[in-house]
């Protein structure tokens, strides 16, 4: 009887100690994430549960009264915004990762951002209201003196994980989007300088004050957080 009980103990123990946790999380994170939340598992024994969205939309229901425990924006502002409101932990936000722009395409082949004044079908962007690599893109653009020109071919998604989908879809030829998200992946690419552009800073903010939220932000600031953060594409500070 003791051993039985004892084999019970070890396979609900686990399951007693692990809290879950839930993220709001940026698109262009999205595919850092899950490697993110492997290691956040293994070392704490919790469970992250990840949402993804635009920033501005995320923000939205944070403020709405979402049950986020943190927030990963794509952005300062909100979570700035968040933190002067008093919606988030006083203190607690800190630049996890510092964004990247690419222009890619996984048919054509260009080596610079001369290809926009050429013939092409569409070019997709994140919404410029709604999601910093949106307003990064509207901001090369007008500064390569294309903004105006290209309205008639600028499709936006909701956030720059649907730019992606444009593209991957033939919806749009090109776009320009996170280099995490393509990181790993065949096309073309042209990195575009951060000197093109406001910062991509993107800052994490503590929403509900528990130990398993604190893991996670230390995570994301250690060793090895920061080694998988550039892994997909990103600086670090």
């Amino acid at each position: 009887m003791k051993n039985i009980l004892l084999l019970l103990a070890l396979f609900v123990a686990p399951r007693v100690l692990g809290d879950e946790l839930n993220v709001a999380i940026a698109s262009n994170f999205s595919s850092v994430s899950s490697h993110v939340g492997e290691l956040y598992s293994e070392t704490t024994g919790h469970r992250a549960v990840f949402s993804y969205g635009s920033t501005g939309k995320l923000y939205a229901q944070i403020v709405n009264g979402a049950p986020f425990h943190v927030f990963l924006s794509a952005d300062v502002a909100r979570p700035e915004l968040l933190e002067r409101n008093q919606i988030a932990i006083s203190g607690s936000r800190f630049t996890y990762a510092i964004g990247q722009m690419v222009l890619w395409s996984p048919t054509i082949e260009f080596d610079s951002p001369d290809i926009l004044s050429s013939d092409i079908k569409y070019l997709a962007i994140a919404n410029e209201k709604l999601a910093p690599y949106g307003l990064a893109a509207k901001q090369f653009l007008t500064r390569a003196g294309l903004w105006d020109s290209l309205q008639g071919k600028i499709v936006r998604g909701e956030n720059v994980a649907q730019a992606l989908l444009f593209v991957d879809s033939g919806a749009a030829s090109i776009g320009l989007v996170s280099r995490a998200q393509v990181q790993f992946r065949a096309g073309n690419l042209y990195a575009v300088s951060s000197e093109e552009h406001a910062p991509i800073a993107q800052q994490a903010v503590l929403l509900i004050d528990t130990a398993a939220a604190r893991a996670f932000l230390a995570l994301l600031r250690s060793e090895a957080g920061k080694q998988v953060i550039q892994k997909y594409g990103y600086l670090v500070p």
